[in-house]
């Protein structure tokens, strides 16, 4: 059972004024923020020296998990105040006291060079405590029950995080699993490998470079002089997302033209998907052999083959490929301008990992002006043309939302009937029997779709508590049966459902998810697909 050194800090006022990199808000508060309150409250105690083995070694360790409650309001929508603040100018006010004027009015005077400072802190709830997790090795030895007993008692003299007006109180302790997970708040996690934004967290050096910046303030004034202490330099930053945020997925959109680019050529979107996202692949793949790509890569990443081509069976690659997804239009139509879906005019190659940036960015560059041949015909069919990310049509795909609507169907990962219920139900069954097998049935579909979320790389949080709805018929205008779309040869044998999903966190709150999202067998050719249905 694994263990944590937690080290906690609760509000004495729920507001935070605390800044990151370029006076950008910062939330939750960073790990190199508490790390300074304790090496403050150490100072204070005059017992930096003594704790310096401890502090060592937490600043050694990993990034810690952050659990942090939810702002009631963020700094750009909270109520605010101003303060009046020396503007920095009393090199105007010697020159005027070396002249003899000591009227102490006009630049004579100090109180006339002040501004007035704008300040929206974020607002807390009442009560607000944001917990620092740091994993514990198991067992833990004597020497490290030393320093943790240090870190705890020091801990509880902690006096503020942020501003000097954050007042908190400080606490340290050993905490259990089940403790952990009973901490109230939204659980910040870390994400691997230092990044140049995130949150600052301490590193190796870094209380030998906050003694050393004391020491530099303390001395500012020591000559004719004013020398200011330099800034701290010793830290790194971490990207740290919650269990409902995932990753921005990078994506290069195309148009889908006419051969002699006189306009869009058009495909339907049930009979023909299936065909433009083979006809990219196939593009895909003839541009990387002429860049020069291993025939590995080009199996793995853009045929999605992990053994080798012209043979063997099939080894799955995960999501360490390109997803080919051509775009069905969403278009406004009638008096009442109702939203509908229309044929494919666009395409979208990204991948449902957090490593293919590269591969993106060379695909924005290497697809756009290729020429899509129809398999068997041997002649051009369409052109790709690079559009942007952010055009109208694209954004129903990628734009944040809470809810969305599939535009293609979820192929489900297995039967949904397994065990026959349709067949009982056919057979004439009493009304209490039907119901139960019909709860049996809805169990099963909702297990599966739920398992498709997790598969497509969202987090058990978000697959636990999304809001689903499904049937045949589309939820979208102009969506087709969900069973008269093509699917590959392999997934012809398993359902085909349109799906609607509203995100929620633990909480039941709505999250607002980007995209794009598809869900399901096929994903990485467009099946599945959703579109938001949020304005």
């Amino acid at each position: 059972m694994s263990s944590y050194l937690d080290i906690s800090t609760h509000f004495l006022d729920p507001t935070f004024h605390g800044r990151g990199d370029g006076d950008a808000p910062e939330w939750p508060p960073s790990p190199l923020r508490v790390f300074q309150s304790v090496v403050a409250a150490a100072a204070a105690r005059q017992r930096v020296q003594a704790l310096a083995p401890a502090l060592k070694w937490l600043e050694q360790q990993a990034p810690p998990i952050v659990v942090a409650p939810v702002r009631i309001s963020t700094p750009d929508r909270a109520p605010g105040y101003r303060l009046s603040v020396p503007n920095n100018a009393m090199d105007i006010v010697a020159r005027a006291w070396c002249r003899g004027d000591y009227s102490m009015s006009g630049e004579a005077n100090p109180a006339t060079h002040r501004s007035m400072k704008s300040i929206r802190p974020s607002l807390l709830p009442d009560g607000a405590a944001v917990h620092y997790l740091w994993l514990l090795p198991n067992p833990v030895n004597e020497e490290l029950h030393g320093h943790l007993a240090g870190l705890s008692n020091i801990a509880r003299s902690i006096v503020a995080l942020g501003w000097g007006v954050d007042m908190v109180v400080g606490h340290g302790a050993i905490v259990r699993d089940e403790q952990a997970e009973a901490l109230p708040g939204e659980r910040w996690f870390p994400l691997s490998g230092a990044t140049e934004g995130g949150l600052r967290v301490p590193v190796k050096g870094t209380l030998d470079a906050l003694v050393q910046r004391h020491e530099w303030f303390l001395k500012r004034l020591d000559s004719n002089h004013f020398a200011p202490p330099r800034p701290l330099s010793a830290y790194a930053k971490f990207e740290y997302r919650r269990a409902t945020d995932p990753l921005p997925r990078p994506a290069a959109v195309f148009s889908l033209l006419k051969p002699d680019a006189s306009g869009f050529r058009v495909f339907d979107t049930a009979r023909e998907a299936l065909t433009v996202a083979g006809m990219m692949r196939h593009a895909a793949r003839l541009a990387a052999k002429n860049a020069g790509w291993q025939d590995s890569k080009i199996d793995r990443f853009i045929l999605g083959h992990g053994e080798a081509m012209g043979g063997g069976e099939h080894v799955p690659v995960g999501s360490q490929r390109f997803a080919y997804l051509p775009l069905p239009s969403i278009e406004t139509k009638g008096k009442d301008k109702a939203r509908v879906v229309g044929s494919v005019r666009r395409a979208l190659l990204t991948t449902f990992t957090d490593n293919g940036q590269g591969e993106i960015t060379w695909a924005r560059r290497a697809l756009s002006g290729q020429e899509l041949i129809e398999e068997g015909k041997k002649q051009s069919v369409a052109l790709l043309s690079l559009i942007r990310a952010n055009e109208k049509v694209v954004q129903y795909y990628t734009k944040p939302a809470v809810s969305w609507a599939t535009v293609t169907p979820v192929v489900l990962p297995g039967y949904d009937d397994p065990a026959h219920y349709r067949r009982r139900l056919k057979r004439g069954t009493s009304a209490e029997e039907q119901k139960q097998l019909l709860a049996r049935l809805d169990h099963r579909i909702d297990s599966l779709l739920r398992k498709t979320i997790v598969q497509a790389g969202f987090s058990n949080v978000l697959a636990d508590h999304a809001e689903l709805e499904w049937r045949k018929v589309g939820f979208w205008p102009g969506a087709d049966l969900a069973d008269r779309y093509g699917v590959p040869d392999h997934l012809r044998r398993f359902p085909r459902l349109h799906v609607r999903l509203c995100w929620r966190d633990a909480d039941k709150r709505p999250v607002r998810i980007p995209g794009p999202i598809c869900l399901g067998g096929g994903r990485f050719y467009g099946l599945g697909l959703f579109a938001r249905e949020d304005e």
